[in-house]
């Protein structure tokens, strides 16, 4: 199966060509472009890179969030033309757990956090167990300064994955580790082969328009309508 995987997510636009598990192509960008100017030219670049034509995608996937609710919408937006356009099957994967696929170690509690504004952070928890990546616990939101000292209180090592140059490390933490930096943020490679795991040709064949992000909280232009329209709740 060829399956096309994009993230948008976060700052970084990371977009791959797989062959199963296999990575034909990846290509990450974190130098502050927009996605709206990048995402496009960056997959033709890829596919044409890759050797792959649109047409001959079995699949295409994408990250959904949590994250930056721009990106999200460029990300969701894009991937559901070119599915529509090419009559290929979609499938959206949460983003903090593409995240945590990107790191295949068992005996750790993976802690993936991403930036959800006033210092707070967007946390998922998830562990390998027999091969398989599970979720240990909901998405949450946690003020940042208090994650550490949270994960330090468990039972289980905790490796912070994602945006976690953001959580404060002050004092002494010895269960709680940061992965390495190239391990940390979304890959376009992990949301591809974790999409296809999860893809369900009954359920995802026709589902081009209609996914809905996940935000988890609402953004600060619609918190900022509903104060200053009280009467429009």
């Amino acid at each position: 199966m060829l399956i096309l995987g994009m993230d948008t997510a976060t700052r970084v636009c990371s977009v791959a060509v797989c062959k199963d598990e296999k990575i034909l192509g990846s290509l990450d960008i974190n130098v502050g472009l927009t996605h709206s100017e990048g995402l496009v030219p960056q997959l033709e670049t890829l596919l044409k890179l890759a050797r792959v034509k649109k047409e001959e995608l079995d699949l295409i996937a994408v990250s959904r969030g949590p994250g930056s609710f721009t990106g999200l919408r460029i990300g969701m937006a894009t991937a559901e033309a070119m599915a529509y356009a090419l009559d290929k099957p979609l499938v959206a994967v949460d983003t903090l757990k593409a995240i945590a696929y990107n790191l295949p170690v068992s005996g750790v509690r993976l802690t993936p956090v991403l930036d959800a504004q006033k210092g707070n952070l967007y946390v998922g928890s998830y562990a390998w167990k027999d091969g398989q990546l599970v979720e240990l616990a909901p998405v949450e939101i946690v003020a940042g300064k208090e994650l550490a000292a949270r994960l330090e209180a468990g039972d289980t090592p905790a490796v912070l994955m994602g945006e976690c140059q953001r959580v404060p490390m002050e004092g002494e933490f010895r269960k709680v580790s940061m992965a390495p930096e190239s391990a940390r943020l979304p890959r376009g490679s992990s949301a591809a082969i974790l999409g296809a795991k999860q893809f369900d040709p009954e359920v995802d064949k026709y589902a081009y328009f209609g996914m809905d992000p996940f935000y988890i909280r609402r953004s600060e232009a619609e918190e900022l309508w509903e104060k200053r329209h009280p009467q429009g709740r």
